[in-house]
């Protein structure tokens, strides 16, 4: 029995209860949805499998005293089918135990289900705009940005295992100075000559600098303007390619790379994204002139003042371009946007959903700004072509894609986070990436090991697994959609690794305690078979849940 058909049965057994007292004259208009009848695991074992609160949520709009409730329709479930025991607690809490069968059966339904096991249909119909990274394309990736690679790319895996729609997005940032500036940098390593002020230093600029003129031997030829143009656009390119191959090395996928340039360029009629959004601002009522400038009246929706979105000069600002991409996602679908932003962004947040507002959103549902907080690894050495960085490159090259995607998503992404590089190149149980991907790489040695011994899955009797570890992993097993679409609802795949951790140790304690393979040459019996089955559900559900951290689960170590 799946907690979702507990739950259904726990809804139907509280309607019945509900259609007798109505009959035998109850004037209490009371009405259950499927929604109202929610399961918790107790964090005492004792206390049984599964607890729910329905009775004490009920009670006072039917007049009754919760406890007298709750004993009341614990009587009723005790009839359900694969529940063992119905006891009463507290103020009216219902602790409800199942059978083995009823437990059991679950190993069976994960093993069929594979790889879809742990997805749901909790966020169907929403569909989402996820920007994260957003580096500007004048340098390669650094931690900072390492970090928010990890963690947005796990929270889209688990809102899309939540049944969402959504889009992985980067918006480059390739408008403004600091392209000219890194254009200077290139034109000046490829003349031998000093870093310009407001430059970018760095033995990486002088690298792309001998591939641009490995492209374009003749640039120092073109007049000043062309060549810095010539040299700024390859460099560019270049550099963004290898932005983007940090990222799928790293495993970190996006569906769409927006540019900045687009959002200012003219179209035929000689109007760009940005000249539109002002006047979609302004036909919002939102959008007032004073000292010669244009400005947004922000403070409408919370922002501590009013954005300037053009200058007296005629000069649009950052805020103009932000505005523009904003009512860009919006055109193309997204009616919720999800903003991961560094610590140094905190201030953007008001102005965002102050943004959201102006355009007619509401900046309570449709906008959404997630700040970080720094990361730091002990021992790092700045990068050596950077100079002041610590690259996402070296970094994987040092600890490995998995344990840096691990860890980097295993801590909430508001607390700042130190990592112990010693911990992560440990192959002991005191790094959790390797005690969760050695507990999955157990589960495949047992496959293939119960294979060569005659042990198959030819037979399923879920009533044979009534060890107490076995009740114990298929009770945490039963958690895993739970823990999924809440950590997509919460944005928090940390709660997917902390999970993983505990089904690692629960099933290593399994494996301890009940055998797979018969001893010496002993028969094979349904218990061996049937345990497989629990085995290979365990592997699966690790399998899935570090899918959705991006890390990748070996069968062998």
């Amino acid at each position: 029995m799946t907690p979702l058909e507990l739950s259904q049965a726990l809804f139907d057994q509280v309607n019945s209860l509900l259609e007798r007292r109505r009959a035998a004259g109850s004037d209490a208009d009371v009405t259950v949805e499927p929604g109202d009848v929610t399961l918790e695991r107790p964090k005492n074992r004792d206390h049984g499998d599964w607890a729910s609160n329905i009775a004490m949520r009920l009670a006072k709009r039917l007049g009754m005293n919760p406890r007298e409730f709750a004993a009341e329709l614990a009587e009723s479930i005790r009839d359900v089918d694969g529940i063992a025991s119905v006891e009463v607690a507290g103020p009216g809490f219902i602790n409800i135990r199942l059978d083995a069968a009823a437990a059991g059966a679950l190993a069976k339904t994960i093993v069929e289900a594979g790889a879809e096991y742990g997805h749901s249909s909790t966020l169907s119909g929403s569909v989402i705009n996820l920007e994260f990274v957003s580096a500007n394309p004048t340098g390669p990736l650094h931690i900072g940005h390492t970090r928010w690679a990890a963690l947005g790319d796990s929270i889209s895996r688990v809102l899309r295992a939540a049944g969402a729609d959504v889009a992985n997005e980067y918006y480059i940032n390739d408008a403004g100075n600091q392209m000219d500036n890194f254009g200077l940098s290139i034109l000046a390593a490829i003349k031998g000559e000093p870093t310009p002020e407001g430059g970018y230093p760095g033995s990486y600029i002088a690298d792309l600098a001998t591939r641009v003129i490995e492209r374009e031997p003749n640039l120092l030829e073109l007049g000043d303007a062309e060549a810095l143009h010539v040299a700024r656009e390859i460099a560019y390119e270049l550099q963004l390619g290898e932005i983007q191959a940090s990222l799928e090395r790293f495993n970190v996928h996006f569906d769409v790379f927006t540019s900045e340039r687009r959002l200012h360029a003219p179209d035929d009629n000689g109007v760009s994204a940005i000249d539109t959004a002002v006047e979609r601002l302004r036909a919002q009522g939102h959008v007032f002139d004073e000292d010669d400038a244009v400005w947004v009246r922000t403070t409408d929706f919370g922002d501590d003042k009013d954005r300037v979105i053009r200058r007296g000069n005629g000069v649009y600002t950052y805020f103009a371009a932000d505005a523009a991409y904003y009512l860009d996602k919006g055109d193309r679908g997204f009616g919720h946007k999800i903003y991961l932003l560094g610590a140094d962004h905190h201030g953007y947040v008001h102005r965002l959903k102050a943004l959201a507002g102006a355009a007619g959103d509401d900046p309570e549902t449709d906008i959404e700004v997630l700040i970080g907080q720094l990361v730091s690894i002990n021992g790092a050495k700045l990068s050596k072509r950077a100079g002041n960085i610590i690259e996402l490159d070296d970094l994987q090259a040092w600890l490995g894609t998995d344990p840096l995607r691990y860890t980097l998503a295993r801590y909430p992404a508001d607390s700042p986070l130190t990592i112990d590089p010693e911990i992560l190149k440990r192959r002991t149980n005191d790094n959790p990436v390797f005690y969760v991907q050695y507990a999955h790489a157990r589960t495949a040695a047992v496959a293939r090991n119960a294979e060569a011994s005659g042990v198959d899955r030819g037979v399923f009797a879920p009533e044979l697994l009534e060890h107490e570890t076995e009740s114990a992993l298929l009770g945490a097993l039963q958690e895993f959609p739970r823990i999924v679409a809440q950590s997509a609802e919460l944005r928090e795949p940390h709660r997917v690794a902390r999970y993983l951790e505990e089904v690692a140790g629960l099933y290593h304690r399994w494996y301890d305690n009940c055998r797979v393979i018969p001893l010496g040459d002993g028969a094979v019996e349904d218990v061996h078979r049937t345990r497989l089955w629990l085995n290979d559900a365990t592997g699966t559900v690790i399998r899935n849940g570090l899918d959705l951290l991006g890390v990748s689960a070996p069968e062998r170590m």
